[in-house]
């Protein structure tokens, strides 16, 4: 169905299926007729390739994706879109719709039944209110997916792909950095949704790594580290670091300095390899 970033002919659409925006699931759908297919084609939809959508609105970037893409799986939780679907994205014999919440789906499964002989991407516009956990847990599932391209609340964006050991990064970038490398593609304002939210956004993709960083002796609890480590921004790494390890100062700072770090250093400024050399050493004086 052409038109779909017409307002007109949006409002016509949601109005006949008797639709109305929940702010509960962040609804904001996209407008700007230049946006998608830029996801599309920057979020590796094309020949050869089977695409996650998460999150399909009235199937503006839907349709992009099924344009180019071998096959589109689209994941989404209101089951009163599927109506409006059914009518805009007729004549695309290659879209799926899962009405499910993709926190609740097996991904690894899907992506084994729906697209086999295929290489797959995952491309989202994500409500802002569950950004972080959707992206983390895409990332820590180790799906075999080559990208994440997901459109995000532009301060998160900004986050998000901050170069590690500046002042933009926090824990959510030491994450997404061990899995991916992240990369922000462009700005999208505010005035392409519908309704208009009250700040922009931005499309990042996260360039998914075939091996995590090495030298890391227990994951989990590296990542502690960097959660403790960021919980108290305004605090030194050793007062973060053993506040929310629940640790002794000193041992922490015996950490600190085996890892050759400065004592009075904060958690924004550590590279990935000083994070994995302290977590590493905090490990052993805690075990």
């Amino acid at each position: 169905m052409d038109g779909l970033s017409n307002i007109g002919v949006i409002k016509d659409i949601l109005t006949r299926h008797g639709f109305t925006f929940s702010k509960t699931l962040g609804q904001n759908f996209l407008v700007n007729p230049s946006v998608c297919p830029r996801i599309a084609e920057m979020g590796n939809a094309r020949s050869g390739f089977g695409v996650i959508e998460i999150g399909t609105g009235i199937g503006v970037l839907t349709k992009e994706l099924a344009e180019r893409a071998d096959k589109v799986v689209a994941v989404e939780i209101d089951g009163r879109l599927l109506p409006v679907l059914a009518e805009t994205l007729a004549g695309y014999d290659n879209i799926k719709i899962v009405n499910d919440d993709v926190m609740n789906v097996d991904l690894h499964r899907l992506i084994a039944e729906e697209f086999a002989g295929l290489e797959v991407a995952v491309c989202a516009n994500l409500p802002y209110y569950i950004t972080s956990p959707i992206i983390m847990m895409l990332l820590e599932q180790r799906l075999p997916v080559k990208t994440v391209t997901v459109m995000v609340q532009k301060e998160a964006g900004v986050r998000l792909c901050a170069p590690l050991g500046t002042r933009d990064a926090g824990a959510v970038t030491v994450a997404v950095n061990y899995y991916s490398e992240p990369e922000l593609l462009f700005n999208v304002s505010r005035g392409s949704f519908m309704p208009s939210p009250n700040v922009d956004s931005c499309v990042v993709r996260f360039n998914i790594r075939d091996r995590t960083p090495e030298g890391v002796e227990d994951e989990k609890f590296f990542f502690r580290t960097v959660k403790a480590a960021f919980s108290q921004r305004r605090k030194t790494l050793c007062n973060s670091a053993a506040s929310g390890l629940g640790m002794p100062k000193d041992r922490v700072l015996e950490a600190i300095r085996a890892a050759g770090l400065a004592e009075n250093i904060r958690p924004e400024q550590l590279t990935m390899e000083q994070f994995i050399s302290l977590a590493n050493e905090l490990g052993r004086l805690s075990g």
